[in-house]
């Protein structure tokens, strides 16, 4: 519904998610954002999440392509 209102959640490695404002935040994720609507929220995702390769991958290429 367009009404609703959700925050942006980010995990340890890096990935982001819009959940439901008002609900707990779930283990291994912390909030980024108050509460705002789904359009507000998808534009923080979409200015904020410029890698999505995991923070736990992100040196792997780099490093694989250096020891080639």
């Amino acid at each position: 519904m367009e009404s609703d209102q959700f925050i942006v959640v980010i995990n340890a490695e890096g990935q982001y998610s819009l959940w439901p404002a008002g609900r707990p935040v779930p283990a291994g994720w912390e909030a980024r954002t108050g509460a705002g609507t789904k359009a507000e929220s998808l534009a923080y995702v979409d200015a904020h999440w410029t890698d999505m390769t995991p923070a736990s991958l992100r040196g792997m290429s780099s490093a694989s392509t250096a020891a080639s």
